[in-house]
């Protein structure tokens, strides 16, 4: 009975060591603390994208010591206000103070109420929310972190990871929806000449898209999709801003989620993709996915798997045929 218990012990706490082993993605990261720093969001006015974006940085995506054994995701230093618990680790000098906490959530909320608490950081606060690249210049100029590349590497995070999005749609939420169902895009160009123009297409979506130079970037698929190519630096929220499109709107246009990452080059629909494309097969290729075929000929995911009588998730063979109108018999 003894050696039973003991192997069981061994197994437990070795199974501990190895989830403790394994290293948090990103991904893994953004889905589990999205919440906590929109919660943060709305009660203390530090953007979304900025909580996330310095506690992927400081931590190491939640991998680094302080991370680890204290909860302390942002590098906050005990400083002579705090009274709690310390973890002592060597930084920018030996054996510095840092803060520890009982759970990553006040972490969190003392990362804002540290913020929202300086007077130093008091600026800040007058940006706009969705300002993410003045508050990460911002943090940087206030003295946030030593690292002279601070400001740098918190905009590519908040862009790589389209971070923008989770202030985006928790602000859309509280504003008033424009767009409204018709057969016509609206396009309000908001070049110098402050000229007004309207672009026809097929379609049952009616929306105002503000295009400036943004509108001779909208191409047309085969099929009359109106979509835009993705260009380095885009993000489904920069681009829904570009267009003003709803970024849930996008998202469904394209039949993609907040972890879906863009590829330059690639095609991002302002518009519901069709059933059917013009021709009737495309071989399929090494490297090719169902969802890009799906993309690069502008047909709704579905329509693909029935035209093809194809399971979901069925994943092609190379020189397969694949069925974009008609259907496979």
């Amino acid at each position: 009975m003894k050696i039973k218990v003991a192997i069981f012990f061994l197994l437990l706490t070795g199974g501990r060591h190895f989830l403790q082993a394994k290293k948090i993605t990103p991904k893994e990261y953004i889905q589990t603390y999205k919440g906590d720093a929109i919660k943060e969001m709305k009660r203390s006015g530090v953007p979304a994208s900025i909580t996330l974006a310095q506690g992927m940085l400081e931590s190491g995506y939640g991998n680094s010591e302080l991370a680890k054994n204290a909860n302390n995701h942002f590098g906050i230093k005990c400083h002579s206000s705090w009274t709690g618990p310390i973890y002592r680790l060597d930084d920018d000098k030996k054996d510095e103070c840092f803060r520890k906490y009982k759970t990553v959530w006040q972490s969190y909320r003392d990362h804002s109420d540290f913020l929202k608490g300086s007077r130093r950081y008091a600026f800040l606060f007058e940006l706009k929310i969705t300002d993410y690249k003045g508050w990460c210049r911002g943090l940087k100029k206030a003295g946030y972190a030593t690292n002279k590349k601070y400001a740098t590497l918190l905009i590519e995070m908040v862009e790589r990871y389209d971070l923008n999005r989770f202030v985006l749609v928790n602000k859309s939420k509280n504003t008033r929806r424009r767009n409204k169902l018709g057969n016509s895009i609206k396009i309000k160009d908001d070049s110098e000449n402050r000229k007004n123009s309207r672009l026809e297409v097929e379609g049952n979506d009616d929306f105002e898209i503000s295009a400036g130079k943004g509108l001779s970037q909208i191409k047309k698929s085969a099929n009359w999709i109106n979509y835009v190519e993705v260009r380095k630096g885009d993000t489904y929220y920069s681009i829904s801003k570009r267009f003003n499109i709803s970024l849930s709107r996008l998202y469904k246009y394209n039949e993609c989620n907040s972890d879906t990452l863009l590829q330059v080059g690639s095609r991002v629909f302002l518009q519901p993709k069709r059933s059917r494309g013009t021709q009737k097969i495309y071989i399929f290729k090494s490297g090719d996915t169902v969802y890009r075929i799906s993309q690069k000929f502008g047909i709704k995911l579905k329509n693909l798997y029935k035209r093809n009588n194809w399971r979901e998730g069925y994943r092609p063979k190379e020189g397969e045929e694949i069925y974009l109108k008609g259907k496979r018999k």
